[in-house]
């Protein structure tokens, strides 16, 4: 009768164990906003190389990404804006789940490296730029970019929007921005700092001036029945070694 309750017991835990431990093989998809791609992409290749599951990323820009995620039954993981994410939750587009937020950025203005950097530090200055630029980069406002959308709101606070107009050309998210600038293809872009330093540091002008700045907030959600292998990489995401990659991309962690 012992050695059939030992038995019992031990049965008992080899299947809480298969239970706690993340499936080997198993595949995790993530919808995330682009401005976290270089540091998630190289996360989730170690993430993969660790446990022997599979990472699926799709990026897109902040609005596209928390849409896509809500149409796809299979999504574990959604990255986008936190303002973003509240506001689902709070319409219960997004319910019973917990989000963590991952850190934040600012919005920059990028040039082709090698070219002058323009002095934005100004509202003059920044205006000053727009005018002097032959094409101009920036994402999409139609697809829910952030910085897309605040970008077209300075533009008009600064009275030069008939004078830009015709210079912009709208990408589909921040890293297709920085590839119009540092391919030349656009001497003057807008993007999150964290997409301009990824793309590559020597891009940046600096931020916007302080009466048209804007820092946007990131974070992680996923809902509360999510798999053990899902977990194991919210727990890499969001521990020391995660936090430390993404802030060495530009999204500086909460205080």
């Amino acid at each position: 009768m012992k050695r059939e309750t030992l038995q019992a017991v031990s049965l008992v835990w080899v299947l809480a164990a298969a239970v706690a431990l993340p499936a080997k093989g198993e595949e995790v998809k993530i919808y995330a906003a682009a401005v976290v791609k270089t540091p998630l992409t190289a996360i989730a290749a170690e993430y993969e190389r660790a446990t022997g599951n599979k990472v699926t990323m799709a990026f897109d820009s902040a609005g596209a990404t928390e849409q896509r995620f809500r149409a796809d039954p299979e999504a574990a993981l959604l990255i986008t804006t936190a303002p973003l994410i509240r506001n689902a939750e709070s319409t219960g587009a997004l319910r019973d789940g917990k989000s963590t937020v991952l850190g934040s950025t600012f919005a920059g203005v990028a040039i082709t490296p090698g070219s002058k950097k323009p002095d934005v530090s100004s509202a003059e200055g920044l205006k000053a730029a727009l005018l002097a630029a032959r094409r101009i980069a920036v994402s999409d406002p139609a697809r829910g970019a952030t910085v897309g959308t605040h970008f077209m709101k300075v533009v008009e606070a600064l009275g030069v929007t008939a004078d830009v107009a015709g210079k912009i050309t709208f990408a589909a998210n921040g890293v297709e921005t920085m590839h119009l600038v540092v391919e030349g293809k656009a001497d003057l872009g807008v993007s999150q700092s964290s997409e301009i330093v990824q793309a590559n540091p020597n891009a940046l002008a600096g931020p916007f001036p302080k009466e048209f700045a804007l820092t946007t907030e990131f974070s992680l959600w996923h809902r509360n029945t999510i798999s053990p292998a899902a977990v194991d990489l919210v727990m890499r995401l969001t521990g020391p070694a995660g936090r430390h990659q993404l802030a060495a991309e530009g999204i500086v962690a909460p205080q």
